[in-house]
């Protein structure tokens, strides 16, 4: 299989400090996006302050704010040549101007808000395709926080409830936008207490890695496969691969799940992971993954 060209920047949301896009509540005196400098990375894998970066704000329920908020702080990091696609129903993204924008930039990035609605709106279209052959094929960046992280991933979480995620049938999942195959991505990770949630999708998908990103935190993944912890918080990888004991396939919905043998690792900035070899690694560098190997071998 071809590794994948371009890079994948996962982001657990709350980098704006103090908006929450999934309920619609924005703080205006407390947008800080770049405060951290994740933002500022996203920037830099783009090609520096002249990249063309478009803002889809397809997952949120005020587009137009959060855009704004975009442009400001993407301002702030030096950027000049930011562009704001709101697309808010399939015909949009259908659109030839949106699909030729889409060829012609050097990074998007996927706004927060509610996952299905990237789903529903972009699968199928040329538009997504575009963008699946640009990540494949070309130094292209697809960054994403919150929401716009969830969808990154072919199986995503659209729906659980943290409370109850640790009964069977609570958690549901669907077909995200695709990008990358192999992972689960979950967002708001600690705050929220989404851990349960997680593991009940990787208990039912143990080919998956699940990916459990904190507030102000990101995964930077490229080759679609090594995986570095960017901002300040922590990343968890959850791994079902050596499951053991699990009864998910046969109780009733609604009846506690059991598991036996879930791996779970920490990553603070600067750890990385390998998806495919399932090898977590102290230091995500290139000559990390080498020793590494070298050492699995």
């Amino acid at each position: 299989m071809n590794k994948a060209k371009g890079k994948l920047i996962a982001i657990g949301g709350a980098e704006d400090k103090g908006t929450d896009l999934e309920t619609g509540k924005i703080n205006r005196n407390n947008l800080n996006f770049g405060e951290l400098g994740i933002l500022r990375r996203v920037v830099e894998e783009s090609g520096g302050p002249s990249a063309r970066i478009e803002v889809i704000t397809t997952a949120s329920m005020i587009p137009y704010e959060v855009g704004e908020a975009y442009l400001d702080a993407f301002g702030r990091l030096g950027c000049t040549n930011v562009g704001l696609m709101h697309i808010r129903t399939r015909e949009d993204a259908m659109a030839e101007h949106y699909v030729e924008r889409v060829r012609n930039c050097d990074a998007v990035m996927f706004s927060g808000g509610n996952q299905l609605r990237l789903s529903a709106t972009d699968g199928g279209t040329e538009f997504l395709s575009i963008l699946k052959k640009r990540y494949k094929e070309e130094n292209f960046v697809i960054a994403g926080t919150s929401a716009g992280a969830m969808a990154m991933s072919n199986t995503m979480i659209y729906e659980g409830n943290a409370t109850r995620a640790h009964l069977k049938g609570e958690v549901k999942i669907t077909t995200g936008l695709g990008f990358i195959g192999n992972i689960i991505i979950d967002s708001h990770f600690e705050k929220r207490g989404r851990f349960n949630r997680l593991a009940q999708a990787v208990a039912s998908n143990p080919g998956c890695i699940g990916m459990g990103l904190g507030e102000d935190t990101g995964m930077l993944i490229t080759e679609g496969n090594r995986m570095e912890a960017i901002g300040s918080g922590l990343v968890i990888i959850i791994d079902g691969h050596d499951i053991r004991h699990s009864n998910i396939a046969d109780i009733p919905d609604g009846n506690p799940i059991s598991l036996e043998n879930l791996k779970v690792h920490f990553c603070e900035k600067g750890n990385g992971y390998l998806l495919n070899e399932r090898i977590y690694l102290p230091e995500a560098s290139e000559g990390s993954v080498i020793r590494k190997q070298v050492d699995v071998e």
